[in-house]
Formats: C-alpha cells, sequence, structure tokens
C-alpha cells in the first residue's frame, strides 16, 4: 500500500506583485509495509524547490515618451528573453505567447511587448519605421539593465526579426539574437499590399489607405514607406559583431517572406545558424513545438557558453 500527500501550498501560485518568483515546494510521503507481519514504515522525501511563474504588466517609456505595454513572464531566472512581434501584430500574437510559454517550462524569464503604435502601447502605427522600433526595443533593454537584470537574447518574428537584427547592428551589447521569418531585402513585399501603382499614387496623394474587404486597415505616408525603402538590411547586417551569436528559423512554404531570404542573411551575418522548418509557413501555424524547442536549445547552449566562459 502506498500513499501520496503534497503540500496544499505548492498547489497555488502567489498572486503577490513582488518582482521575486515564488517557491513553490512539496513533501512525499511514503508508507511501505516490510512485509505482511511488520510494522509500516514511513519515508519522507522532500523535492527540490520549483520557481513558480509569474506575469506582470509593465509600462517603459519610449525615447519619444511613449509608454510601451508589455507582459514579463517571471519564471526564475534573472537574465531575460525579449519577445518582439511583427507587422501589424502585437504581443499577443500566438507564435510570441506560444515561446513566452515554452521559456517558462525551461525556467527562463521573457518579456513580450507592443511595439509603439501596436497593441496596447502609445502612438500611431506606421508601415515602416524599423530603425524606430529597434530604438523602442533600446528602450526596453536599457530599463532591465537599470533594474539590474540581464538580457540574455532577443528574439523577432517577421519584421520583428529585421527590427533584432537592426539592433544588433548598432548596439553590440546582446550576444545573441534569433530572426524568425525576416525579410532579407525590404524592397520586396510591397507590391503585394499597395499595388502596382503605389509609388505614383502616394506621391501624387501623399499617403495610401490600405482596405480589406472595404474596411480600412492603415494609413501608408511617403516618409513611412521611403523609411523602409532606405532600411538597408544588408548593410545593416554586416556591421553585426562576430561574437554575436544568430539563429534564423524560417518556414520552407512562407509565402510571405520567401525562405531564400533566410539562406541570404546565413551567407552574410559572420557568426550565424540556419534551421529551416519543413512545410511550415510564416508564423509556423502548425509547427510552434518544433519553432519553440528550436529556439529554446539555441538560447540555452548559448547562456551555457557564456557561463562556461565565464567560468
Amino acid at each position: 500500500m502506498e500513499t501520496f500527500l503534497q503540500n496544499a501550498s505548492s498547489l497555488f501560485f502567489n498572486s503577490s506583485l513582488s518582482t521575486t518568483p515564488k517557491i513553490s515546494h512539496y513533501q512525499v510521503r511514503f508508507s511501505i509495509p516490510c512485509n505482511h507481519k511488520s510494522t509500516r514504515k514511513t519515508f519522507i522525501l522532500s523535492m527540490a524547490p520549483t520557481p513558480a511563474v509569474e506575469q506582470h504588466r509593465v509600462t517603459i517609456p519610449n525615447k519619444h515618451g511613449e509608454k510601451l505595454v508589455g507582459i514579463l513572464h517571471e519564471s526564475g531566472s534573472r537574465e531575460i528573453v525579449i519577445l518582439c512581434h511583427g507587422f501589424r501584430s502585437s504581443k499577443e500574437a500566438n507564435v510570441i505567447v506560444n515561446l513566452a510559454a515554452s521559456l517558462e517550462n525551461a525556467r527562463l524569464s521573457s518579456f513580450r511587448f507592443d511595439f509603439s503604435g501596436n497593441g496596447e502601447s502609445d502612438g500611431s502605427f506606421q508601415y515602416g519605421y524599423y530603425r524606430r522600433e529597434a530604438e523602442d526595443l533600446r528602450a526596453v533593454i536599457q530599463h532591465f539593465h537599470e533594474s539590474n537584470r540581464g538580457v540574455s537574447a532577443i528574439v523577432g518574428h517577421s519584421k520583428g526579426g529585421d527590427v533584432v537584427l537592426l539592433y544588433a547592428s548598432k548596439y553590440h551589447d546582446i550576444k545573441t539574437v534569433v530572426n524568425l521569418s525576416g525579410r532579407y531585402d525590404l524592397k520586396a513585399g510591397i507590391e503585394e499590399r499597395l499595388g502596382k501603382d503605389h509609388l505614383e499614387r502616394i506621391k501624387k496623394d501623399g499617403f495610401i489607405d490600405v482596405e480589406r474587404s472595404g474596411n480600412f486597415e492603415y494609413r501608408v505616408t511617403l516618409e513611412s514607406l521611403m523609411d523602409r525603402l532606405d532600411t538597408n538590411m544588408h548593410e545593416a547586417c554586416l556591421q553585426i559583431d562576430e561574437e554575436c551569436r544568430v539563429l534564423t528559423v524560417h518556414g520552407s512554404s512562407d509565402k510571405v517572406v520567401p525562405a531564400e531570404d533566410a539562406s541570404k542573411f546565413a551567407k552574410i551575418i559572420p557568426n550565424h545558424k540556419l534551421h529551416i522548418i519543413e512545410k511550415a509557413n510564416h508564423s509556423f501555424t502548425d509547427h510552434q513545438d518544433e519553432l519553440s524547442s528550436v529556439v529554446v536549445n539555441f538560447i540555452k547552449e548559448t547562456l551555457h557558453k557564456d557561463r562556461g566562459t565565464a567560468n
């Protein structure tokens, strides 16, 4: 006969808003008879404490005074992985939320946030402004550095993939960068959204209103379009340090950004690893588990290397 007892305190997470992760613990009691005549012997095994996951809403001002809203997943590590969403998306995108959950399971804290003009953050949406979003990311990283928290990696999906690469090309303080479905040539993909005559129309009117099924979605100004056209990912990637480890993950069936773009990144970034997920689309809809495994393992490997070097 065997009995199992667990402390009730380990069944519930403390909802306090303190910044230190709460620790859950439990004991297991085994009651095992030696034989049918002897008395029962009891063994108590104390299991190792497991950090409880907490989520906190955090607001961070960017250099323009706009509030950037994010969710901090406290999973037990002092170092944080920052997750960046894509074009007209938010911190609630499935690919971002699922990565945060996988990092939680690996006991790695993470922060997912909305760029200015997206989601819950202040500001108006802009079509281009890749480098401005890189400055939003800079504000987030500086906030955690000032809070005595390290940033172990930056991860970006789609437009966010370009943003993390642009960040690494300008600032050289993050040594692990993950680019998911990022676009290599930002001159591509515009016609699909704005039409073949977009340059003529935007130069004439100063803007183009993008609609879907007759409903207004967003406005593209001439300034924001030129910002995108003037952003050269090739030149930026040449500025990334050799010590910066970059992982690019792309789906072979991506119809938004072709998988060939990933191979182009691999050719010019000095310390680069490429992983193609077969049959995956732009958002890795049916391949979330493989994506999470590849990303989390890459981050864990680089953390181990860094700690080994430090020792």
